[in-house]
């Protein structure tokens, strides 16, 4: 997570709770004591968002409230209240409501501000709305990512035949910066062993028996064992990295 102003950040804090308004039913709250009882969700919403720079740009978790705080001051002016009356749970209707817009607040600030390449934003919306194909885009990214790799070290063995390749790479030392930071947020230190050595991410690349000496995985078929974490390892990144983390490499 990038550096952010703690002091401002604990004086929200503060502020929030000494102006936290008192229960009562929620027809009952001006727009300004509605706005300020749901900031704690913002923070919450916020919080679930990368702050790596590859994935938020410039924005720190400050800035991600601060948005998120935005996209709720504008739903809770659209709220429709005589439609709200008729609900079984006013409050799950309304933090469905909110969380919505929270969201949305926050995703769009950080496509303005993340650089790099720029996805139109109906395309973002486009590809947030397939749920089930948020894990090929993550997937798509990873499988391509360390296949490449692979193929590299193949065509590095017999070159001769192969025709040069004139594209513009990507920069291999940030993409791999990248992916060590992403691998240290989900996953466990034998894991991230394993993928950062089979692949020389910050390193010379080592063979799946050198790895298991390393990490002292004993057996004969010790480095089947290390080829099974590997493929553990990758599936775990694919399940749990949100999809606008990987989008500017695609």
């Amino acid at each position: 997570m990038k550096k952010y102003n703690i002091q401002n950040y604990l004086r929200y804090k503060e502020d929030v709770k000494k102006s936290m308004p008192i229960e009562k039913f929620y027809n009952h709250y001006t727009r300004d004591e509605l706005i300020i009882k749901f900031l704690p969700l913002v923070e919450n919403i916020a919080r679930k968002f990368s702050t790596g720079d590859q994935a938020s740009g410039v924005l720190t978790i400050n800035d991600l409230i601060q948005e998120g705080s935005a996209g709720l001051t504008v739903a809770v002016d659209r709220l429709d209240w005589d439609k709200l009356v008729g609900s079984e749970d006013i409050e799950k209707t309304l933090k469905s409501f909110f969380s919505k817009r929270i969201k949305g607040a926050i995703r769009r600030a950080i496509d303005i501000n993340r650089g790099g390449i720029k996805i139109p934003e109906h395309k973002l919306i486009e590809i947030r709305k397939n749920e089930g194909k948020d894990r090929k885009i993550v997937e798509m990214f990873f499988n391509s990512v360390f296949q490449s790799v692979d193929e590299m070290a193949e065509k590095n063995e017999n070159n001769i035949f192969e025709i040069p390749d004139k594209t513009e790479p990507y920069n291999t030392t940030l993409l791999n910066a990248y992916l060590l930071s992403l691998m240290k947020n989900y996953l466990e230190e034998k894991e991230y062993e394993v993928i950062r050595l089979s692949y020389g991410l910050d390193c010379d690349k080592h063979s799946a028996k050198e790895i298991a000496s390393k990490l002292n995985l004993e057996g004969t078929a010790n480095f089947v064992r290390v080829s099974q974490i590997k493929r553990t390892a990758i599936d775990k990144l694919i399940d749990n990295v949100d999809p606008t983390q990987v989008l500017d490499y695609l």
